[in-house]
């Protein structure tokens, strides 16, 4: 059997099945081809993917104003109307039917009835930021802070959503940004990894460690677990103790066994890989003992964080663990909320009041405590200190008081890294349903972090499949840098 084909491109006027398969798998061949060439070239030419599968520490491409990123995970959805975003008209209108259909989540929507915020909110610092009086210890740093009122992202379930803001996409098997930034920059402090994940002891957030995964980069990348009860990392020390110069004798023994494999192997890469991962819990036996010692800190110090408090304690221990962190080289913490009395504390969906007073008494001094700590030692210029929640909550009443998920407008807090101070970005529509004005997505986000830590969200890429995948995804997501939030006159 002969197929016709066109002459347009002076193809053969006929051509055989055995010709067409001849070419056709020649192509799938040289496709498959030009991907293995590619990874080896890559590789073979010290590129950024070759040469990060390591925590050394790397200088950024670009100028940087930070160095390193805590994350205040606020799982869950804070109500930016109840915290950082007044609305006379919720008060104004209150009770009446809200003319556009809102998104639900679930049900209780009450027949879109709007519903007031309970807090006052007055102008806050130098500045005059308007804070809620939920948020008092928030407050007091106004103006250290840049407040983002016109985030938006897009989904409105709880792990989608935090998927989303912590690996750029709402599906599952991607990167988070602290692996993405440990990838980048390794790690000053070789004892210790380069993203670290504080979450409280009594449990899981929502998503678990979905959130902190390193997907298909290196697993030295993925966020690594610190407890604030017990021993700091688990399974370090020997479950027996030994004699003395016992566990000398065998790490000098298995250092031979490694060596005599690395000769006999050299192009194999899994031991190499395993050894680093050892090594490293060996230093960690040593280095996080002293770096994560509460008691090595002032009781001025431990009370700025509400040690002194059983209502503050738990997540104040892990914003000064933070912060014990990045202060000796670690580029990546990630703090997550108590898991009581809810494993997504913020998720106001029966009453804003009480919810939202319940959490904030938990996490508001704290998290304040943190940013003066910072600043009080000279690291806030160099790091990136970001408070969010995965989106925000709706205008219109659910459950008589509370208020359900709202993909479309949400609120966050960036303070030091080059962020401008006593800064107020974007805003929503009257009663904060959607963002509006100066609006920012998860991407775009994302890219500006990277910016302050000296790369091009473009240029930041692993080889993965044949593809140089991207944190931003930039050509899908049409990400930017938001250089309104930016200091200009911090800039190399």
């Amino acid at each position: 059997m002969k197929i016709p084909t066109p002459n347009a491109h002076n193809f053969p006027a006929e051509l055989s099945r055995r010709d067409l398969l001849r070419a056709s798998g020649l192509g799938f061949g040289s496709l498959v081809l030009s991907c293995l060439l590619a990874e080896e070239a890559q590789a073979g030419a010290g590129s950024s993917a070759a040469l990060a599968v390591n925590l050394a520490p790397r200088p950024s491409p670009l100028p940087a104003q930070a160095r390193s990123v805590i994350m205040l995970m606020q799982n869950g959805g804070p109500g930016q109307m109840e915290l950082f975003d007044p609305k006379p008209e919720l008060a104004r209108l209150a009770g009446q039917t809200y003319g556009e259909k809102v998104e639900m989540f679930q049900k209780g929507s009450e027949g879109n009835k709007l519903l007031a915020g309970p807090f006052r909110f007055r102008p806050c610092g130098q500045c005059g930021m308007e804070l809620s009086e939920v948020i008092p210890h928030l407050a007091t740093v106004a103006d250290d802070i840049c407040l983002v009122r016109s985030m938006h992202t897009e989904h409105n379930n709880h792990t989608e959503a935090l998927v989303m803001l912590n690996t750029g996409k709402i599906f599952q098997g991607r990167p988070a940004l602290g692996s993405w930034i440990s990838y980048a920059l390794g790690t000053e402090n070789q004892n210790l990894p380069a993203y670290v994940v504080l979450r409280d002891p009594e449990g899981y957030n929502t998503s678990g460690t979905l959130l902190w995964q390193n997907a298909w980069l290196p697993a030295l990348f993925r966020g690594t677990e610190f407890s604030t009860q017990g021993p700091a990392v688990l399974n370090l020390r020997p479950a027996r103790p030994q004699p003395s110069g016992a566990q000398a004798d065998d790490l000098a023994l298995l250092s031979r066994l490694n060596e005599e494999h690395r000769r006999r192997y050299p192009r194999e890469s899994e031991l190499e890989a395993r050894i680093r991962n050892y090594e490293l819990a060996a230093r960690m036996q040593l280095a996080t003992g002293d770096t994560l010692d509460p008691a090595r800190e002032s009781p001025a110090t431990q009370k700025r964080y509400g040690l002194d408090n059983p209502e503050t304690a738990g997540y104040g221990l892990r914003c000064l663990m933070a912060r014990r962190l990045v202060e000796t080289g670690v580029r990546f913490v990630q703090v997550f909320p108590p898991v009581k009395p809810q494993f997504q504390p913020w998720d106001s969906h029966k009453d804003v009041k009480t919810e939202n007073e319940q959490i904030c008494a938990k996490t508001d001094l704290p998290s304040a405590g943190l940013i003066k700590d910072l600043k009080q030692r000279g690291l806030l210029d160099s790091t990136i200190v970001l408070w969010t929640g995965e989106f925000g909550r709706l205008p219109v009443s659910q459950n008589g008081s509370g208020r359900d998920h709202n993909r479309n407008a949400f609120s966050l807090i960036l303070a030091g890294g080059g962020f401008k101070r006593g800064h107020v970005h974007g805003a929503t529509d009257d009663v904060g349903y959607r963002s509006v004005e100066g609006r920012v997505s998860v991407p775009d986000l994302h890219a500006t972090i990277l910016h302050q830590l000296g790369f091009d969200h473009r240029q930041l890429t692993y080889l993965h499949h044949g593809r140089p995948e991207t944190l931003t995804d930039a050509s899908v997501t049409k990400a930017r840098i938001v250089g309104e939030l930016i200091d200009g006159s911090l800039r190399a």
